[in-house]
C-alpha cells in the first residue's frame, strides 16, 4: 500500500501543471456536457486537483478556477443540448435503465424549478442529466445560469477544498506519526468512501425496485377498477 501511495504521489508530482489542470477541468465539463457523470463522477477528479494542490504541485486557486469554470460551462452545454434536441436527449439508449430515476428528476425539476439546478449538482446522476433537462423545460437561460454559477461555485470549492484539506491531512499524520500511520490512515478513508458508495448503490436499487413495484401494482389495479366504472 505504502508503495503504491508512492507511486501516485510521483506521478502527480511529476505530471506537468497544464496537464493536471487540463485532465481536471476536462473531466468536469465533459461529465455535464455529455451527460457521463453516473459513470466517471468529476467531483472525484476535482478532489484528486485539490490533493495535487495540497502537495504544492499546482497553485490551488488555479484549480478552483477551473473545476468551477468546467462546471459551469459544462452544465451550460448540456442546457443548450437539452434545448435543441429535446426530448430526443432523454429516449438515448443509455438511459433505459435509469428511465424512472429520469421521470422523477424532470418532476423535481418542475416542483422546484431553478433551485433543482443548485441542488443537483451535489449528486452525481442529476448533476450529469439535470442541465439538458431544464433545456428541454424551457427555463429561461438567465434563470438556469444564476442557479447554474451558484452550484458551480459551491459544489467546486466544497470538493477541492475537501482533496486539499485531506492531502495536508495525510501530510500531517505521516510527519506526525510516521508512513504507517498516514498510510493506515488512507486506508480507513478508501474503506469508508467504498462503504458510502456501496450502501448509496444499494439504496438507489430499492428505490428503484420500490418505483417499479408501485407501477406494477397501479398497472394491477386498473383493470378492477373497469367493471365498477361500467
Amino acid at each position: 500500500m505504502s508503495a503504491l501511495l508512492d507511486t501516485i504521489t510521483n506521478q502527480v508530482l511529476h505530471a506537468p501543471v497544464w496537464l493536471v489542470l487540463l485532465v481536471v477541468g476536462g473531466v468536469v465539463f465533459v461529465e455535464d456536457a455529455l451527460f457521463v457523470g453516473f459513470v466517471v463522477p468529476g467531483e472525484t477528479v476535482a478532489i484528486l486537483g485539490g490533493v495535487a494542490a495540497s502537495l504544492g504541485h499546482v497553485p490551488l486557486a488555479a484549480v478552483l478556477i477551473v473545476v468551477v469554470v468546467a462546471a459551469i460551462v459544462g452544465d451550460t452545454v448540456g442546457f443548450e443540448v437539452g434545448r435543441h434536441l429535446g426530448g430526443r436527449v432523454v429516449r438515448l439508449s443509455a438511459f433505459d435503465r435509469h428511465r424512472h430515476r429520469i421521470d422523477q428528476a424532470q418532476d423535481f425539476l418542475g416542483r422546484r424549478g431553478g433551485a433543482a439546478v443548485f441542488l443537483a449538482r451535489w449528486t452525481a446522476f442529476l448533476r450529469a442529466v439535470m442541465p439538458a433537462l431544464a433545456g428541454m423545460s424551457k427555463m429561461h437561460y438567465p434563470t438556469f445560469l444564476v442557479w447554474n454559477a451558484a452550484g458551480g461555485i459551491a459544489w467546486g470549492s466544497v470538493v477541492v477544498t475537501a482533496g486539499y484539506l485531506a492531502g495536508q491531512s495525510y501530510a500531517k499524520v505521516e510527519t506526525w506519526l510516521g508512513r504507517g500511520a498516514a498510510v493506515a490512515v488512507g486506508v480507513i478513508v478508501v474503506v469508508a468512501l467504498v462503504v458510502w458508495q456501496v450502501r448509496r448503490h444499494r439504496g438507489e436499487k430499492a428505490s428503484d425496485a420500490g418505483a417499479e413495484q408501485a407501477g406494477s401494482a397501479e398497472g394491477a389495479e386498473r383493470p378492477s377498477r373497469l367493471p365498477s366504472a361500467g
